[in-house]
């Protein structure tokens, strides 16, 4: 079974602003840099973002798929399973308010189904190479708006 490690970042000039996200895709020895951008947005949007348009671009299904953020936004509603919660109170959060972002978190959760994907942690702006070259991405990605 083919193994993919996907990086993702998303970043704002201001929030909400003009926004950019970026992915870096690897699998064995191939490597692919994606990114994008909208010019009115949130940072939490393109932190989402970036993990929807990396899963779209995978040509493959059923396969392991580990994804590294530093959004703990993106992270905890997978390990503290808000995920579920939401899903459960008809996508209400914790104060009966709508779920900020519902569109983005039901494809996510969509796009996640095609293959074996799980969420996992990584300190932004540690010195991860990976992390570091994603917020390089986001950041010319707005750069483009400008």
């Amino acid at each position: 079974m083919k193994e993919i490690i996907i990086y993702t970042d998303g970043a704002c000039s201001g929030n909400p602003g003009p926004g950019g996200w970026g992915a870096v895709l690897m699998s064995g020895q191939h490597m692919k840099e994606i990114s994008g951008n909208e010019k009115h947005t949130t940072n939490q949007r393109m932190e989402l973002k970036a993990v929807i348009e990396a899963l779209k671009a995978l040509k493959v299904s059923g396969a392991g798929v580990t994804v590294y953020s530093d959004s703990a936004y993106v992270v905890n509603a997978f390990k503290q399973n808000w995920i579920a919660g939401w899903q459960r109170n008809g996508w209400k959060n914790s104060r009966k308010e709508d779920v900020a972002n519902q569109d983005l978190w039901q494809e996510l959760i969509r796009l996640m189904q095609i293959n074996k994907v799980k969420i996992e942690k990584v300190k932004g702006h540690a010195g991860d190479r990976y992390n570091e070259r994603c917020d390089e991405l986001a950041r010319s990605a707005i750069k483009e708006l400008m």
